[in-house]
């Protein structure tokens, strides 16, 4: 089911408007990376997380329904996938991740499959 993978859960503390561009992120089982990208585009709302070393440099689109907290505070955002889960993800594509309705229908679907 991926109906609201890119919308925020309405438990996360997300405010419109608040820029997340460098908030550092956290899945269930530690540190991935921090936000290169926001955007809050109504149907495709989505971060962009630079994983540094971690998976050698990847970029990885997040849909903002993964999020499970934001503290503002802190600059920190948790979503609810694991490492492995996110490092398995669709590849971040650039080009397409923006319009391009086929590529996000398959990060879609493998963010709105059930998680471990």
């Amino acid at each position: 089911m991926t109906d609201g993978v890119w919308d925020y859960q309405e438990e996360s503390g997300h405010k419109a408007g608040t820029d997340l561009t460098g908030f550092k992120v956290e899945a269930r089982d530690g540190s991935i990376g921090k936000v290169d990208k926001h955007s809050e585009d109504v149907g495709a709302a989505h971060i962009v997380v630079d994983t540094g070393m971690w998976i050698f440099g990847k970029h990885v689109l997040l849909p903002v329904g993964t999020i499970s907290s934001i503290d503002v505070a802190e600059q920190r955002i948790h979503v609810d996938r694991t490492k492995e889960e996110i490092k398995d993800s669709p590849e971040f594509d650039k080009d397409r991740h923006t319009g391009d309705a086929g590529y996000h229908e398959r990060v879609a679907g493998y963010y709105g499959t059930p998680h471990a």
